[in-house]
């Protein structure tokens, strides 16, 4: 066993170093990605009003406990590979590819920020997909897979609200 200048052993999960860099770079845009969508998944839940409001109080509500849940997952994935998870809104706010909302918009607003938020979740899970597919890492790939399906049932639900 390999041990670098800290004493602490390598990594040698059958995964080179560049490879683990690329897998935890994916990963981190989708972390800041999904801490995004969380944290405007739960603002919109506080905020929103009308008609609507208790079935989408409660459905933002599944849908932030849901991405809270996932944020572990993800960040203890990069830990796994080796690296530190990003954890600050600077951090997060450098990987994200989902803008912040200002202000309070009306739910129908809502709805399609949310729709364009868990589509670009989507957009940024897959790239990380197919690097972790390259190299071979399969427990990645398998949460990748995971976060693809969430996001993408929850972008058609959501656009479903947005039909005549």
């Amino acid at each position: 066993m390999a041990t670098r200048k800290s004493g602490t052993p390598s990594i040698d999960i059958g995964i080179s170093d560049g490879d683990r860099r690329k897998i935890v770079r994916g990963l981190s845009e989708l972390l800041a990605d999904s801490y995004t969508l969380y944290l405007m998944t739960h603002n919109f839940h506080w905020n929103v009003t009308g008609p609507q409001f208790n079935s989408l109080h409660l459905m933002f509500m599944d849908q932030y406990t849901e991405q809270w849940n996932a944020l572990d997952l993800i960040a203890e994935r990069i830990r796994a590979l080796g690296h530190p998870a990003p954890g600050t809104y600077k951090a997060f706010a450098g990987l994200a590819s989902i803008a912040e909302v200002e202000g309070v918009p009306g739910a129908t607003d809502m709805v399609r920020h949310l729709v364009a938020a868990q589509e670009a979740a989507a957009r940024t899970a897959r790239r990380a997909f197919a690097l972790a597919d390259a190299a071979n890492d399969q427990p990645t790939a398998d949460l990748l897979t995971q976060r693809l399906e969430v996001h993408e049932k929850t972008a058609w639900m959501l656009r479903s609200l947005l039909e005549d």
